[in-house]
């Protein structure tokens, strides 16, 4: 047998310096190198290097308890899976002076030292990502897998050995070194964890297939490539023959010491180590009892090696990860996470019914109410919640007794948005895993089976019987001791909230509501109290694969954001919530400029519909009123109005307006623009975010001219004045050559870049330009309009110029699809030499009333001042984060509309497009909606409902703070 850690308990990690190090590679190997020590436990690591860095190997010094046959093992079973996985990049030993890739060194250690020089694998481990993204997470599981599957049946005798990370050993270990955790509380937690894990590895003990196992592939020993995805395996220090489902095991506790890791972080590793290597059900339930006595081995080794390594600084450094570990694998019952994982594999198991041997109350069953309080029900649909959002089940239950009915449930296992706080970077505890009564008169409430009645205080009583056990909270009275079906087990009061919780027998109390990502674990062991009652269960949900139905019937060039969505079926204000009970802080809808289901929007809405909606070939008051009133917000001589249904239509009949008055069809666009999908505004959208090809499949009417983007432009600073100079220069040389244009179209603040403001003067000298060759200048307003700046109404008063032709959108319904273009009376009737012009919608009764209910609304609420205030404070705490942060490269714009520009380099401005993605997908997790702009797509997106306020400006930028020092 090789090393036996039952009869040597003490390891202390080899006292080599970096001169000896130094020494063995000059001596064994031939290098004049230099070595640095790196952190380790009980053998002595370090990188050799040259002088100018350049990594050689790492050198490895075995401790001297481990055999010459031990180490063998190891080099053939790196050798093994390096042959069996050539995708994995594995650090095998490298050949010394003599051609042997292990060297017996005697002298340097009280015994024989085995030293090897290991391949180097570049890239740095997954412990130096900070954040550990569901995709890097999958990619320790793939790992895992196939290395399992690579030493499947690998046999040596350098296997036979026992070592304290094997969990075969698990319990011993904490048993033998628990006495060095200093903290006694610490160390009763530690020993009884370890217990009760045993007990539920030991159960299933039979069951578990064994191999040969790293039992070490942790983010310390994985390897990441360039694109920051798992691929190398070093360090096989640990190979030992155990439970197949230890490395995985192993593997998983690994993620739970990163920053943002809760529990169910390890679910991408279980899934994809399960699609290289499936999992039995046996290792399934042992899965999570390993991961929580591989967290305190941990802890009570690190204990140990402390007290006979005092100088490792390696130890302190991994104590508060290995602490977190601890703390998040024993804050969830080890069923429940099993559960959790069966059902994330498609595992779960068949519950077994709850049977009924009396109802529990005599009321008319066929009046029940049952309240839907999930995200779609109509019950939040009342206006009084606009500010606040919250319903109260008590409430509901009230006004449903008050109409009759007899008795109101409840749902079980449902996610409750009235549950949900409007600002949480953590997911909300929203899924029932009970139900509420409530009664119209007081009702006895009996047993539904025989059983024991205990915890009969403040009107809490439990219920044990054969198979399960039912709690019932809210009682006026109780009884205690025995009792048998049918008998009176207390009084619900009328009008007053009862609660039911069903569970097997010794199942794990159940919180009264938990997050989503647990609820498969915890509704495994709880049951629907509905047949107690005498009510029929609910149908669950049939509306299958929304993503894959979408994929099925919508064209899926039109895109979605974010990789794996939530499903968002509810707005209101600055919020979005999804079908799983939380609400996100909204940061991108620009369209809904009021905020989401506006009261006062949808009241107009819905008076209009009772009355008319038809198209504006007719005659009624709406659309001369609207436009009146969009004339007027406008200078002069801008005082015609066309009205249709979106940005893209408002710009593409601006051009052909441009096109109509003037007789030519030369248009001049500004690089890096976005105006529309229409076949007008397409052509000149510029966008290659928008359009990879943009620039190469320009008709030849269109021209563009430099993007005057002042920070990562041709020109820059103070040097940005020369876009104009440029651009002018560009319009005066078609004029010369007989190609006067018909229109110059600019967005007024430069969104698709961010919010980024044009140079001082530019739309100026540029529309003075255009028109001296007797063409129109074109403002597009659909994003950066109606009061978003704060300080100005338009974007072109930003400039100090007037255009020609202003088109408009998006804000102009707030949701609803209005458009507009405002012009001169004299281009509005040049536009008759094209026919007339009609839109079928634009204009219509409904449209019309919903665009001056927008006006009233951001008068009364004052939202133009409320962009101003709340976007310059958010602008403030933004450009902070710069000052903190060199990925912030800097931040655009005015008001609401506003930008952060993520960079990796200040000096070169090299954008950084994959970090903006995977920071706004780690924003998702905590709670807010951001998107990427920008042709490079390493813009933040700022640009929420004007409604926002000062918390959910600065919820949002304390959010990004902590993704921004956490990691992505």
């Amino acid at each position: 047998m090789g090393f036996n850690f039952l009869e040597q308990r003490e390891l202390p990690a080899p006292q080599v310096d970096e001169a000896a190090a130094q020494q063995i590679l000059a001596t064994h190997y031939g290098l004049a190198a230099r070595a640095t020590s790196l952190g380790s436990q009980q053998d002595k690591n370090f990188t050799v290097h040259e002088d100018d860095g350049t990594v050689l190997g790492v050198l490895k010094i075995a401790n001297p308890a481990f055999t010459e046959q031990e180490i063998a093992a190891q080099d053939a079973a790196a050798q093994l899976i390096a042959d069996a996985e050539p995708d994995l990049r594995v650090a095998v030993p490298l050949q010394n002076n003599a051609g042997e890739k292990c060297t017996a060194v005697t002298g340097l250690v009280d015994g024989t030292a085995y030293v090897r020089l290991l391949e180097y694998l570049p890239g740095g481990t997954l412990l130096e990502s900070g954040y550990l993204t569901p995709a890097k997470i999958a990619g320790l599981g793939d790992v895992a897998g196939r290395v399992s599957r690579a030493l499947r049946d690998f046999t040596h005798p350098g296997l036979d050995r026992i070592l304290q990370w094997d969990l075969r050993f698990g319990m011993t270990v904490v048993d033998d070194l628990a006495s060095h955790v200093a903290d006694e509380n610490l160390r009763g937690r530690l020993r009884a964890a370890a217990q009760q894990a045993w007990a539920h590895i030991s159960a299933v003990d039979p069951e578990l297939p064994r191999q040969a196992a790293h039992i070490d592939l942790t983010d310390a020993n994985v390897v990441v490539s360039p694109s920051g995805a798992p691929d190398g395996v070093i360090d096989f220090g640990d190979l030992s023959h155990t439970w197949a489902v230890s490395e995985l095991a192993i593997s998983a506790s690994s993620v739970l010491g990163h920053a943002g890791a809760d529990v169910t972080s390890i679910l991408p590793a279980v899934a994809a180590f399960h699609a290289v290597r499936p999992l039995s059900p046996a290792e399934v339930d042992a899965l999570w009892p390993m991961v929580v006595l591989r967290t305190a081995v941990l802890i009570v080794s690190g204990a140990q090696q402390a007290v006979l390594d005092p100088d490792n600084d390696y130890l302190t450094e991994q104590s508060d990860g290995e602490m977190r570990m601890f703390e998040l694998a024993t804050s969830v019952p080890v069923d429940v996470m099993a559960a959790v994982i069966r059902a994330h594999l498609g595992m779960a198991q068949q519950a077994h019914p709850v049977t009924v041997q009396a109802q529990m109350l005599a009321v008319d069953r066929t009046a029940a109410v049952t309240l839907n309080l999930s995200t779609t029900s109509d019950l939040y649909d009342r206006s009084d919640l606009y500010d606040s959002g919250f319903i109260s089940p008590d409430d509901c239950a009230e006004a449903a007794l008050h109409q009759g009915a007899p008795l109101v449930v409840t749902r079980y296992g449902e996610a409750r948005l009235c549950n949900a706080a409007r600002l949480n970077q953590d997911v909300p505890d929203v899924v029932a895993t009970g139900l509420d009564l409530w009664t119209a008169v007081d009702t006895d409430l009996v047993a539904p089976w025989d059983g024991e009645v205990s915890d009969a205080a403040s009107g809490r009583i439990t219920l044990r019987g054969e198979h399960f056990e039912l709690t019932v909270a809210g009682l006026s009275s109780g009884v205690r001791g025995a009792v048998t079906a049918g008998e009176v087990l207390g009084r619900c009061v009328a009008h007053a909230r009862v609660g039911l919780t069903v569970r097997p027998v010794g199942a794990p109390v159940a919180p009264e509501f938990t997050r989503t990502d647990l609820a498969p674990g915890w509704l495994a062991h709880t049951r629907d109290p509905r047949p107690l009652l005498g009510l029929s269960p609910l149908p669950r949900d049939g509306h299958g694969d929304l993503l894959a139905r979408r994929e099925a019937s919508f064209a899926p060039v039109q895109e979605f954001y974010y990789r794996t969505p939530p499903q968002i079926e509810r707005g209101r204000r600055h919020y979005l919530m999804s079908t799983d009970g939380r609400s996100y802080l909204d940061m991108v809808n620009n369209v809904t400029v009021l905020g989401h289901a506006h009261p006062r929007i949808a009241e107009t809405a819905s008076r209009q519909l009772r009355k008319l909606n038809t198209n504006s070939r007719f005659n009624y008051e709406a659309v001369v009123e609207f436009s009146e009133r969009l004339a007027a917000l406008l200078p002069e001589p801008l005082d015609t109005v066309f009205l249709v249904n979106s940005g893209s239509e408002a710009s593409d009949l601006a051009i052909r307006l441009a096109t109509a008055a003037t007789g030519r069809r030369d248009v001049v666009a500004v690089r890096e623009a976005y105006h529309g999908w229409t076949y007008g505004t397409d052509a000149v959208s510029t966008s290659t975010a928008d359009n990879p090809n943009a620039l190469a499949t320009r008709p030849d009417w269109v021209h563009t001219v430099e993007s005057p983007n002042s920070f990562r432009g041709k020109y820059r600073g103070t040097e940005a004045s020369r876009y104009a100079g440029d651009a002018v220069a560009q319009i005066e040389a078609l004029i010369a050559e007989g190609r006067p244009p018909a229109a110059f179209i600019c967005e007024s603040v430069y969104g698709n870049a961010g919010g980024m403001a044009l140079p001082d003067g530019y739309l100026q000298q540029v529309y003075a330009a255009v028109r001296a060759g007797g063409g129109l200048a074109i403002s597009d307003e659909v994003q950066v309009g109606y009061g978003r700046l704060g300080q100005w109404f338009w974007g072109f008063e930003q400039q100090d110029a007037v255009p020609d032709i202003v088109s408009v959108a998006k804000s102009v319904g707030n949701g609803y699809p209005v458009g507009a273009v405002i012009t001169s009376r004299a281009v509005a009737d040049a536009f008759s030499s094209q026919g007339y012009f009609f839109s079928s919608t634009g204009g219509s009764p409904l449209s019309c009333a919903i665009g001056m209910t927008v006006l009233d609304v951001l008068r009364d609420e004052s939202l133009q001042d409320n962009a101003l205030r709340v976007g310059g404070h958010l602008k403030t705490r933004l450009e902070a984060l710069r000052d903190k942060h060199p990925l912030v490269g800097t931040v655009h714009g005015f008001g609401l509309y506003l930008g952060v520009e993520m960079i990796r380099d200040p000096q070169t401005l090299e954008p950084a497009p994959e970090e903006t993605s995977a920071i706004c997908d780690r924003m998702l997790e905590l709670g807010v909606v951001i998107q990427p702009t920008g042709d490079h797509q390493n813009i933040l997106k700022t640009k929420p409902p004007l409604c926002i306020d000062v918390e959910a400006a600065d919820f949002y930028v304390d959010t990004l703070d902590r993704v921004l020092s956490e990691g992505w």
